[in-house]
C-alpha cells in the first residue's frame, strides 16, 4: 500500500509540473491578490522560522507553507546584516543594514511570510560584527540576557505552534547562525516557564509552549519526516521553490536568487522537542484548522464546539468562493461577525486557560485574515500620498486619501483615519459616507509636524498612515495602507563632508587639506544658512563660516574649505564637526539617502563630521598606481586623500591604454565579478606583470569569475567553503615569515604594532591551493585552529610581480587603521623599491 501511494505522488507531482494547455490555458488569468487573502482562512497553524541574517530564511518552504497551504507563517532575524558586503552599492554598516532589512520585507511580500528583527535600531546590541566562528563569541558581543530577552518576549506575542530554525548548531556553521539555534532550542521550554523573565506577564504578555520544534535533517537517515514542496501551482505559475527563489532575487545586495527549472523538491526535518508527544510529521499533534481544535474541548462546551465547527465551515466556503468576489465579500462579511461573537463567547467559557488563550488568538488572527479578505474582495481602490515626502519639525503638509468603489456592492460610512505620532496634529473636514459601485472620494488632511518630532529612523513605523474603514452588513472593516512613498521627518539641512575621512601623515604634515561640505535644504521652500567647522585646537580653518542662500525644497550647494594641521600634530585621533544654524538652531548631521529600485528610498542620519587619524605614513611620492575599482569598496579614494598618487582606471584604460606607465596596478575587492571588461582584460593585465609591472589584486570569493587555473599566472585556488578559510578573530597573532623582505620594510617598518586595532576580521577567502612559484608572507590563525600561510601570496612573473592577498585592508583602509594604511602601501610599493 505504501509503495502504492508513492507511486501515485510521483505521478500527481509531474502532472502537476506539465504547462497548462487547451481550454485551460485561456482561462481568464488567476486573481493572486484574493487568493492570498483567502487561502489562510484554510488552517489556524502559526510557522515561525528563525535566523541571524537577512536572506537566511528558508524561502522555498516558507513558501509552500504560506503560499501553499496558507499557514500564518513568519521570519525572526537576530539583525540587520550589517557586517555583509554589498554587491549593488558602496553602503557598509548601518546603511547596509537598511538595505539588507528592506530586501528582507520586499523578499517577504513575495512568498506572503512576515519579516521581524530582534535588532530595534541602529548600531543595536544585537549588530552583525562580522563573521564568527562560535556562538560564544556571538552572545559575547550581543549580550546573551538582551538577546535572550528579546526572543522570549517574541515568541510570547507571536505565539507559533511551530518552529524551526534555519541552521544547526554545528562547528561547520557561521557562529551567529548556531547561536539561533541555541536560544531557539532553549526558549521552546522557556517561553512557557512563567519564571523566566517575568516581568513580560507584568506588562501582560502570557506564557507560551511552542507545540513542535523542528531542525533541518542532516541527511534523509536522520530525518523524522520529508515534506515533498515542488509543486506546481496554477495561482502563481510556478513552483514553490521557483516562488521562494524570487523572494530571494529581492536580495540584492547579496547577489542572491537563481533561476531553477520546476522539478520535485523535499524538504527534511528532524523533529527535535515536541510538547504533543513524538508525532513526527510536521502537522500532527498540532490543530490544523478550528473543526480539529473543536475535538478538543470537553463535553461540557458541546454548544461552542458547534461554533467552531460551523465556523470552520464558513471559512472553508470563502475559500471555495474563489475567484468570486462578490460571494467572497459577502461570505467574509457574514464570517467577520461570527468571529467577532465568538470571541466572546470563548472569553467567557469555562475552558482552561491555555486552550482558551489558544482559541483567543487563533479567533484574533482570524478576525485580521477575515478583514483583509474582505477588503481583497471589496475592489475598494486607495491611494494615498503626501504633498511633501520630507519633512521638517514644525512644517505642515496635506495628505490626500483617494477611495474608489471597483465593486458591485454599496460600502456605507466609509472613511480614513490618519495615523501619527504622538504630538501630531490633524485637521479634517471629512465625514464617513457611502461609496456606491463605481463611485469616488478623495479626502483631504492637513497635518501639522510638532517642533519636537522624531527624525526618521528607517526600522520605525512609518509616520503617516492611513487607516482604512467601511461597513458593509452591519459589519466594520478596518485596513492600515501606506501613504505612496517613504514619509520622512529630517534636519532643516544636511551636511554631507568630502572626505568623510582624513589621514594626517606625521611624517610630512600636510599645509592644506582641502574638505568640501555639500548643504541640502530639506526645509520646503527658502532658507538661510551658515556653516562652520570646528577644528581641534592648534588647527587653523578658512573660511571660518560660510553663508548658504536656499531657494527652494531640496536644493543642495557645496562649499570649500581649507583645513590647516598644526606642524607638531601627535599621532591619535580626531573629529572635525560640521554645524549648520538656520533659524538661530543648529544642525550637524548627514542625511544618507538610499535608493534602490527594488526598496524604494530610505535615510539614514548620522554625525556630520570627518573621522581623522594622525599617524607616520612613508609613501614614494613618485610612485604612480593604476586602480581597478569594483564598486564595493573605496580604498583608491582613501589613498589619494592619504597623499598617494592613483589614478582610477576604466574600461577603455584597461582595454587600450599604456599600463607600463604605472608603478603598480591595484585590483579591487571582487572586481572581477563586478567588471566583465577586467576578466576581458585580464591577459593584457598579465602581459603588464610579465613586462615588468606590479599587480596586487584583493580578495574574491571563488564564484566571482575567479579561475584558479588561468585568472593568476599560475594556479591559485581560492578557499571554499568559507568558514574553513578565514581568519575571524581580528586580534590574531600575525607572524611575518619573511620579515627582511621589502614588504615589511619598504617604505615603513613593518612591526607587531601595526597588525594591532585590526576591524572585523583578518582576512576572508584564504587560498587553498598555489603554485609552488608563489611565496608566503604571513601566518595566522583563529585560536586553536591550524594557521594558515597564503594571506600575502608573491610571485615573479617575466620581469615582473604578481601579489595576491584575501587581508581585508579595505576594511582597514576605509575603518582608519594605522597599520593598514602602512602595510598596503608596502604591498604596492614593492617595485619601487627593487
Amino acid at each position: 500500500m505504501k509503495k502504492f501511494f508513492l507511486g501515485l505522488l510521483s505521478i500527481l507531482l509531474v502532472v502537476s509540473l506539465l504547462p497548462f494547455s487547451g481550454s485551460a490555458a485561456k482561462a481568464q488569468e488567476p486573481d493572486v491578490d484574493l487568493w492570498n487573502a483567502v487561502k489562510p482562512l484554510e488552517t489556524t497553524v502559526t510557522f515561525l522560522n528563525t535566523g541571524a541574517h537577512p536572506d537566511d530564511e528558508r524561502s522555498d518552504f516558507l513558501a509552500y507553507l504560506s503560499r501553499g497551504l496558507g499557514v500564518k507563517t513568519s521570519s525572526l532575524i537576530a539583525n540587520r546584516g550589517e557586517g555583509g558586503q554589498n554587491e549593488i552599492g558602496d553602503e557598509l554598516g548601518n546603511g547596509l543594514g537598511i538595505i539588507r532589512s528592506r530586501e528582507m520585507i520586499e523578499a517577504a511580500k513575495i512568498t506572503g511570510v512576515k519579516a521581524f528583527h530582534l535588532s530595534e535600531t541602529t548600531s543595536d546590541a544585537i549588530y552583525d560584527f562580522g563573521f564568527s566562528k562560535s556562538p560564544e563569541e556571538t552572545l559575547a558581543k550581543w549580550g546573551e540576557d538582551l538577546t535572550y530577552e528579546r526572543l522570549i518576549r517574541f515568541i510570547r506575542t507571536y505565539q507559533p505552534d511551530i518552529v524551526m530554525p534555519s541552521f544547526r548548531n554545528v562547528p561547520s556553521e557561521h557562529g551567529h547562525h548556531r547561536t539561533m539555534e541555541i536560544l531557539t532550542e532553549r526558549a521552546f521550554e522557556d517561553a512557557a516557564n512563567p519564571a523566566i523573565f517575568p516581568e513580560q506577564l507584568k506588562e501582560g504578555l502570557s506564557v507560551w509552549q511552542v507545540k513542535k520544534l523542528y531542525l533541518p535533517a542532516v541527511s534523509k537517515a536522520t530525518a523524522t519526516t520529508s515534506i515533498e514542496i515542488g509543486m506546481y501551482d496554477p495561482i502563481y505559475k510556478m513552483t514553490y521553490p521557483q516562488l521562494g527563489e524570487q523572494s530571494r532575487y529581492m536580495h540584492k545586495s547579496q547577489g542572491m536568487g537563481n533561476d531553477i527549472p520546476a522539478a520535485p523538491r523535499q524538504v527534511d526535518l528532524e523533529l527535535f522537542k515536541t510538547a504533543v508527544g513524538n508525532q513526527p510529521a510536521l502537522f500532527q499533534g498540532v490543530p490544523y484548522n478550528f473543526s480539529e481544535w473543536a475535538k478538543e474541548f470537553p463535553k461540557t462546551e458541546n454548544d461552542l464546539k458547534v461554533h467552531f465547527t460551523k465556523l470552520q465551515s464558513k471559512l472553508d466556503a470563502i475559500v471555495s468562493s474563489y475567484p468570486k468576489k462578490e460571494q467572497v465579500f459577502e461570505q467574509s462579511q457574514s464570517t467577520l461577525k461570527d468571529v467577532r461573537n465568538l470571541l466572546n463567547k470563548t472569553k467567557q467559557s469555562k475552558l482552561s486557560p491555555a486552550l482558551k488563550n489558544d482559541l483567543l488568538h487563533k479567533l484574533s488572527l482570524k478576525e485580521e485574515q477575515l478583514q483583509t479578505a474582505s477588503f481583497a474582495a471589496s475592489q475598494l481602490d486607495v491611494s494615498a500620498s503626501s504633498e511633501f515626502n520630507i519633512l521638517t519639525k514644525g512644517q505642515t503638509t496635506k495628505v490626500t486619501v483617494t477611495l474608489k468603489n471597483n465593486g458591485k456592492q454599496k460600502l456605507h460610512n466609509v472613511s480614513a483615519d490618519l495615523f501619527v505620532p504622538a504630538g501630531w496634529k490633524i485637521t479634517s473636514k471629512n465625514n464617513a459616507s457611502n461609496l456606491a459601485p463605481g463611485e469616488s472620494r478623495q479626502l483631504s488632511y492637513q497635518v501639522a509636524v510638532p517642533k519636537d518630532a522624531e527624525y526618521f529612523h528607517a526600522y520605525k513605523t512609518p509616520a503617516i498612515e492611513a487607516n482604512i474603514t467601511y461597513e458593509s452588513t452591519g459589519t466594520k472593516i478596518s485596513q492600515i495602507k501606506d501613504l505612496n512613498g517613504t514619509i520622512a521627518v529630517l534636519p532643516d539641512v544636511g551636511l554631507t563632508l568630502s572626505p568623510e575621512d582624513i589621514v594626517v601623515n606625521t611624517a610630512d604634515v600636510q599645509e592644506k587639506i582641502p574638505v568640501t561640505v555639500k548643504v541640502k535644504n530639506y526645509r520646503a521652500g527658502a532658507a538661510q544658512s551658515s556653516v562652520t567647522l570646528n577644528v581641534p585646537e592648534g588647527w587653523k580653518v578658512s573660511p571660518s563660516k560660510a553663508d548658504v542662500a536656499f531657494n527652494s525644497h531640496l536644493e543642495e550647494k557645496a562649499i570649500d574649505f581649507t583645513l590647516s594641521p598644526p606642524k607638531d600634530i601627535k599621532a591619535g585621533d580626531f573629529k572635525i564637526i560640521a554645524e549648520a544654524a538656520v533659524n538661530g538652531k543648529t544642525f550637524n548631521s548627514t542625511v544618507q539617502t538610499i535608493n534602490y529600485d527594488h526598496i524604494g528610498t530610505f535615510y539614514y542620519e548620522y554625525p556630520a563630521q570627518v573621522n581623522g587619524v594622525a599617524f607616520e605614513l612613508l609613501k614614494n611620492d613618485n610612485l604612480k598606481i593604476g586602480y581597478v575599482e569594483s564598486g564595493f569598496d573605496k580604498v583608491a579614494d582613501y589613498l589619494n586623500n592619504a597623499g598617494l598618487n592613483v589614478t582610477k582606471l576604466t574600461e577603455s584604460d584597461l582595454k587600450t591604454a599604456d599600463l607600463s606607465q604605472y608603478d603598480s596596478i591595484v585590483v579591487g575587492i571582487r572586481a572581477y565579478l563586478s567588471r566583465a571588461d577586467l576578466i576581458a582584460s585580464n591577459e593584457r593585465l598579465k602581459q603588464y606583470v610579465y613586462n615588468g609591472g606590479h599587480l596586487v589584486v584583493q580578495y574574491h570569493k571563488p564564484g566571482d569569475g575567479w579561475n584558479a587555473q588561468t585568472t593568476a599566472p599560475y594556479p591559485l585556488t581560492i578557499g571554499n567553503v568559507s568558514i574553513q578559510w578565514r581568519v575571524t578573530d581580528e586580534n590574531a597573532k600575525v607572524t611575518v615569515l619573511q620579515p627582511n623582505s621589502p614588504l615589511f620594510n619598504y617604505p615603513n617598518k613593518i612591526t607587531d604594532s601595526d597588525w594591532d586595532h585590526w576591524i572585523q576580521e583578518r582576512g576572508l577567502y584564504f587560498p587553498m591551493a598555489w603554485d609552488n612559484r608563489y611565496e608566503t608572507f604571513v601566518r595566522m590563525a583563529d585560536p586553536g585552529e591550524a594557521p594558515f600561510d597564503g594571506g600575502i601570496l608573491m610571485a615573479n612573473y617575466g620581469k615582473g610581480t604578481y601579489l595576491y592577498t584575501n587581508l581585508v585592508f579595505y576594511r582597514q583602509i576605509q575603518g582608519q587603521v594605522p597599520g593598514g594604511y602602512r602595510i598596503f602601501t608596502n604591498l604596492i610599493s614593492y617595485r619601487a623599491n627593487n
